[in-house]
């Protein structure tokens, strides 16, 4: 699907037991900080983001002891679509619109179809998991209506 030299190639991993010395905050403030955001509609990657710029936390998961998805999904603030899922969806949405301006550009069709599969890929794993529920569908019209309702 995707060229060999451009994919798949090996990251740094960052040290699972790093603890940062000038961190004043306790698990418990963490956690009202993470909520606080949650309930502002910030995304599990934003909520990190501003963990990291605006407080000096560069992780949580060394302070609570989980990931920020964990704490999000302990106190019913998780999205109802994973927000991995949702860019791919916004990315896909995007394309149509691009296409239906511009119907001969090739490079994009095949950028959607790539888009969609990946798509179907992830929601067939977290209908496994049980992220999602057994009878989810990708629909690109639904889909549309979707991302317009959350911007």
């Amino acid at each position: 699907m995707h060229k060999k030299s451009r994919r798949g190639n090996s990251h740094s991993i960052r040290p699972s037991t790093f603890t940062a010395n000038w961190i004043t905050y306790s698990q418990q403030e963490v956690e009202m900080i993470i909520e606080e955001l949650a309930k502002k509609g910030y995304t599990p990657s934003q909520i990190g983001l501003v963990l990291r710029d605006q407080f000096g936390i560069p992780l949580a998961k060394p302070i609570i002891g989980k990931k920020i998805g964990k704490v999000l999904e302990e106190k019913n603030l998780s999205p109802k679509i994973p927000e991995d899922l949702f860019n791919l969806i916004k990315k896909a949405v995007n394309l149509r619109r691009h296409l239906d301006e511009h119907p001969k550009d090739k490079t994009s069709m095949r950028g959607l179809i790539f888009t969609e599969s990946k798509i179907r890929r992830l929601s067939n794993y977290y209908k496994k998991v049980g992220k999602l529920s057994k009878d989810w569908v990708y629909d690109p019209n639904a889909a549309k209506l979707l991302v317009a309702g959350s911007s």
